[in-house]
């Protein structure tokens, strides 16, 4: 099982490894991002690719997806909050839309 992370490493993680529309709920147990687009047909392509993704890496995201939208939400249910897992499958979907 993953290990769950400090908070001062999420902290760290958040402002060093992943773009800056990343940000931590309240509670400090996810981390969330709302993806836009262009259209429907980009929307879902990235969903499409999230999804693609997450059955790679055997670590599934929540996703909302609206029309130009995609909300993406990660977090370990195992750990019982992030791990550096959530950080990679979030910095992966970074490089998606970025090109990195």
């Amino acid at each position: 099982m993953a290990e769950k992370l400090t908070r001062e490493i999420i902290t760290q993680s958040l402002e060093s490894s992943l773009q800056n529309d990343w940000s931590l709920n309240d509670s400090g147990d996810q981390i969330e991002r709302l993806f836009e687009f262009s259209n429907y047909y980009q929307t879902m392509a990235f969903a499409n690719a999230v999804a693609w993704n997450a059955h790679q890496q055997d670590h599934h995201p929540d996703m909302l997806i609206t029309y130009k939208t995609c909300r993406i939400t990660f977090t370990t249910h195992s750990a019982g909050g992030l791990t550096q897992l959530d950080f990679d499958s979030a910095k992966t979907l970074d490089q998606l839309v970025f090109n990195e």
